[in-house]
């Protein structure tokens, strides 16, 4: 298991997936993506830096930000983080699940126009 302090593990950061669609008379319901809050975890948030942004897709060194929290079964590539107020599209290509360490990392970056509301009351609605 990797060792880490408690200290690192000092942001709350707010996981949510997106609700299951309704299917209607008509099909899908086209209301539009919603989505939940799965859980609240502690996090170490910090800017990625270097090569690793990069290779993130960033046009400079904070625009993306690397995560590490306790291992969840809520929290996949497709889930969202609020953080801060503010919504964040987690990078599929470097989610790192590792239940044996007891540790998720990934990165992810903020979206600036979240087309998607929540479905709970006082985060972010788009």
């Amino acid at each position: 298991m990797t060792g880490y302090t408690a200290g690192l593990r000092n942001k709350r950061i707010m996981i949510q997936n997106r609700k299951e669609a309704v299917v209607g008379t008509y099909g899908l319901d086209s209301a539009g993506i919603e989505w939940e809050d799965a859980g609240e975890v502690w996090a170490d948030v910090s800017f990625a830096k270097g090569k690793a942004a990069m290779n993130a897709g960033a046009m400079d060194a904070y625009a993306v930000e690397m995560v590490r929290i306790d291992w969840n079964d809520f929290t996949t590539e497709r889930s969202r983080v609020i953080y801060e107020g503010k919504v964040f599209q987690i990078i599929p290509e470097l989610f790192h699940s590792n239940y044996h360490e007891n540790q998720i990392q990934f990165h992810m970056q903020q979206v600036v126009m979240p087309a998607a509301r929540t479905s709970s009351a006082g985060t972010v609605e788009g």
